[in-house]
């Protein structure tokens, strides 16, 4: 039995798996206290306790620190003439005509970096010894700066990691986490490294006294964190290793709906998840994409991270009139608290009370019934917002709902039409609470044809944690080229990862034999500091050179080539796919809805027909304008769009406009 838990910035889902049984079930989050919604969501999903159920948990609650800057007090040792390498970074600007550029809030002042006399080349020979001497004075310097957690990233370490153990063992007196880079992210590059550990130090604090609470209110239940990867983490490992949780809950929502395309033999996807306080959108190409280079508030993360692309546009973004007199809709969202004005608390007006105005969300039978919505309320702040822009009610609605779709399209066009692909080539996957209201609109804008809706898509991404698997990723840098580098040598060096790796696998109670083990090298011509993918095979060369000329359209086979990295990804096996129905805990069939509702399109008011999905059989059609409800979700379904039943109660929506 397994249980996903997604706690989002608006409601946090759940999705029970037992034998044959299959229980969803939605609570808002309570972003004071997260495990707060949790425990209702558990106690109303499983009144008779857990049973022993595995929970695989996205959280937010390293996220929400890292980005409100209120993680740990930390404090960085580097090698001395390196102090500065975390602040200087790239000397990269984000918005590259901006007259006035600003940057992130640091994550820890300058006077909280700590100078090691040490000294190690680039090949880990020792060029300055680390005296006993320096060892106690930099626990002493340490120790004054009054630390929560420590990061020790000195230069070279991937290559020799004797220095930085020598201080870990010294530093433990001080009784506070340790990161050490040679750990966190071995592989070369000062700053990424750096990065990465002053990060995993600046959440670990965070996240253990979240896990501490976890114990004590659920001390029975086997607990695994999910992963930036789209696998999950044993609970004892995940403080140890806060990176791997920034992008926690959307990994867990593409690694879902990548799940779900894979049944139904699709595997060129674009992932649509519209939550209350983001969109996440991805593109998988008949693989999961994956990328080293994800940057978060200009820190670089460094370990391998499902590639996913997020914008603050929600159903809770807030719409307002900016300086000049424009509308804006988002970054800022109204969350769970207070949350949209129709959730009877708030009143800022977001998307959602747009969609509400609008027609296209039934007040008393949203989030089943259970919490109806404060219609009154609604068209009250709309109406005086509208005021200020002196156009009519509907007008405005419209125009915000324009904006939203807007930034989503944009959002997916960088994931696909950016990196050469076509759009119109993939099917749109769409999910999260918000997104059916929108899917539509964004399809047609991009020229997307094919849109797939799961069913229970309100809640994919607790699901995507429901099925993942448990996975561990392990890096060794090389930088090997000339006759070096053969294929004979780097096996050797690919078996003893794999050794390494199945052994770490092996303490977490997996069987060897059981673990799928990929890996994946990183090369480049010998200079230029990029780096590009190529599997571990005899002919990693040649398919180094061929992925060359499909990127870029030339290779050269005259140049040298430097193998940089070999990475190996580990991952456990995953539950069956043969998924049982998915039914909510309070189930809304009793309530009253009508068969017709008047709604405003893009092209002016309409009566639509009403349908309820979990009523509909997998023969169902239906063309649009209409409204499919669900109890998680809403779907508006545009004049055009045909949509139809499938096998597992999933929809297919098709653009024949």
């Amino acid at each position: 039995m397994r249980l996903g838990i997604d706690t989002g910035g608006t409601f946090t889902d759940f999705v029970f798996l037992g034998e044959g049984v299959g229980r969803v079930h939605k609570v808002a989050s309570t972003p004071g206290n997260p495990l707060q919604a949790i425990l209702q969501g558990v106690g109303e999903l499983c009144p008779g306790g857990l049973d022993g159920a595995a929970v695989i948990h996205g959280t937010t609650v390293g996220t929400n620190a890292f980005l409100t800057r209120r993680g740990a007090r930390v404090v960085l040792v580097t090698t001395q003439g390196f102090e500065d390498v975390l602040f200087i970074g790239r000397q990269t600007r984000r918005q590259l005509f901006d007259l006035a550029p600003s940057r992130p809030p640091e994550l820890l002042p300058r006077e909280q970096v700590v100078g090691v006399g040490e000294r190690l080349r680039a090949d880990g020979s020792v060029l300055v010894s680390l005296t006993s001497e320096e060892i106690a004075r930099v626990v002493q310097a340490v120790a004054t700066l009054k630390p929560e957690a420590v990061a020790v990233s000195l230069l070279h370490s991937y290559v020799n990691t004797e220095h930085e153990e020598k201080l870990e063992t010294a530093l433990g007196s001080l009784k506070v986490p340790i990161s050490l880079s040679s750990r966190v992210l071995p592989e070369f590059r000062e700053f990424e490294r750096t990065s990465a550990t002053v990060v995993n130090a600046y959440l670990g604090p965070v996240l253990a006294r979240y896990l501490e609470n976890w114990r004590r209110e659920l001390p029975n239940t086997p607990l695994f964190i999910q992963q930036s990867s789209g696998g999950f983490l044993p609970a004892r490992l995940a403080a140890a290793w806060g990176l791997t949780t920034v992008l926690s809950g959307p990994a867990g929502g593409v690694s879902g709906a990548w799940k779900l395309g894979q049944i139904l033999g699709t595997t060129h996807l674009m992932t649509f998840d519209m939550g209350g306080t983001s969109t996440d959108v991805a593109l998988a190409a008949g693989e999961l994409p994956f990328t080293s280079e994800y940057v978060l508030d200009d820190y670089p993360l460094g370990l391998p991270v499902l590639d996913i692309h997020t914008v603050g546009a929600g159903g809770g973004s807030i719409a307002h009139r900016d300086r000049g007199g424009a509308l804006r809709v988002g970054p800022q969202s109204a969350g769970a608290d207070p949350g949209p004005v129709c959730y009877g608390r708030g009143s800022e007006v977001t998307v959602t009370d747009a969609q509400l105005y609008l027609g296209r969300i039934l007040p008393h039978c949203f989030l089943g019934g259970r919490m109806p919505l404060e219609v009154a309320a609604t068209h009250r702040e709309l109406t005086r917002l509208a005021q200020d822009f002196g156009v009519a009610p509907a007008e405005l609605a419209l125009g915000i709902i324009r904006v939203a779709n807007n930034h989503m399209a944009k959002a997916l066009a960088q994931v696909s039409l950016e990196r050469g692909y076509d759009p119109r080539d993939f099917t749109l996957v769409c999910f999260g609470g918000a997104g059916g209201l929108h899917v539509c609109e964004v399809a047609r804008e991009l020229g997307v044809r094919r849109v797939f809706l799961p069913a229970q898509a309100g809640v994919l991404s607790a699901l995507g944690m429901a099925l993942a698997g448990l996975r561990r990723d392990f890096t060794r840098t090389l930088l090997w080229h000339g006759p070096r580098l053969t294929w004979r040598t780097v096996r050797q060096v690919y078996e003893d990862l794999v050794a390494e790796g199945l052994a770490e696998m092996a303490a977490d109670g997996l069987e060897p034999h059981t673990i799928q083990v990929t890996g994946d090298q990183q090369l480049r011509h010998l200079g230029p500091p990029h780096t590009r993918g190529a599997p571990p095979a005899p002919d990693f060369l040649q398919e180094f050179h061929a992925r060359h000329q499909r990127l870029y359209g030339h290779h050269f086979t005259d140049r040298q080539v430097e193998l940089v990295l070999l990475r190996l990804h580990c991952q456990a096996p995953e539950p069956p796919q043969h998924l049982p129905t998915l039914q909510p805990v309070f189930s809304a069939t009793a309530v009253a809805r009508p068969h017709q509702v008047k709604v405003h399109l893009p092209g002016g008011p309409a009566v639509v027909s009403v349908y309820y999905r979990p009523e509909l059989d997998p023969s169902f059609t239906c063309t649009g304008p209409a409204l499919i409800t669900e109890d998680f979700a809403t779907t508006l379904l545009l004049p055009g769009f045909q949509a139809r039943g499938a096998a597992g109660g999933h929809l297919i929506l098709e653009d024949h406009g």
